[in-house]
């Protein structure tokens, strides 16, 4: 039963490909419309290294094909949150990191603050600074 309908219909779609195929109609080209430029990340508008290519030109291909990339999840940049933290002053010549503590931070480190100007923290990117004092 099942058979015989896909056959029925088989047949159906050949003599529809073939009326289409030879009839003489123009073919009108759907104008492309205009990619919205997509920042990198809302908090972020460009690229924030020389070998990132920009989020459009990344999220493109046959990954992407049937995906709507307004709907897809845009993480704000970790470097722009971290430009935006305060310098931490320290009093002393040392500033100790260890990203938050617990599981989820990472090593203690010390951070040497004997230079002047802020240092940051390899692993998490905070900045310290030495207070200044008279001597």
């Amino acid at each position: 039963m099942l058979s015989r309908r896909l056959v029925y219909r088989a047949s159906q779609l050949k003599v529809l490909s073939r009326s289409s195929s030879s009839s003489a109609s123009a073919v009108t080209p759907i104008p492309a419309s205009p990619s919205p430029v997509a920042n990198q990340a809302p908090n972020y508008p460009t690229t924030w290294s020389t070998s990132q290519r920009p989020r459009a030109v990344a999220q493109s291909g046959p990954r992407f094909e049937q995906t709507i990339l307004e709907l897809q999840p845009s993480p704000l940049s970790a470097m722009e949150m971290i430009d935006n933290e305060p310098i931490r002053v320290v009093h002393g010549r040392k500033a100790v990191c260890d990203g938050g503590g617990g599981p989820l931070g990472h090593p203690k480190i010390f951070i040497n603050l004997d230079k002047p100007g802020a240092r940051p923290c390899g692993y998490c990117g905070l900045r310290f600074e030495q207070a200044p004092h008279d001597h």
